[in-house]
């Protein structure tokens, strides 16, 4: 019988992974200890080692000029909106085949 899939939280994850990265457990002991297989262990870890510069700061910094690019974005949007309503108005006074019906 299979066991049902089971979702672990981020803190746990966090938890697994930073005493992996201890040493001083070796993965298999940490995986019969959590009751987890060991390539979710090696998972876990490789994933806090590749995010970990995004605690110090990396994240903020593309996080404002990602709000910035946004606000750029939605500037525009309501440039091109403005513009096709107003084409959309002067269209219909045209009479003729370019002109609406």
């Amino acid at each position: 019988m299979k066991r049902p899939r089971r979702n672990h939280s981020p803190a746990f994850k966090a938890k697994v992974a930073l005493e992996a990265l201890k040493g001083e457990k070796t993965i298999a002991q940490l995986a019969v200890h959590y009751d987890v297989h060991a390539n979710q262990i090696t998972s876990w870890k490789a994933q806090l080692l590749e995010n970990a510069a995004g605690i110090f700061g990396a994240g903020a910094l593309e996080s404002t000029t990602d709000r910035e690019r946004i606000r750029e974005l939605h500037a525009k949007i309501g440039e091109l909106t403005v513009e096709r309503d107003f084409l959309d108005s002067a269209l219909g006074r045209f009479p003729g085949p370019s002109g609406r019906r």
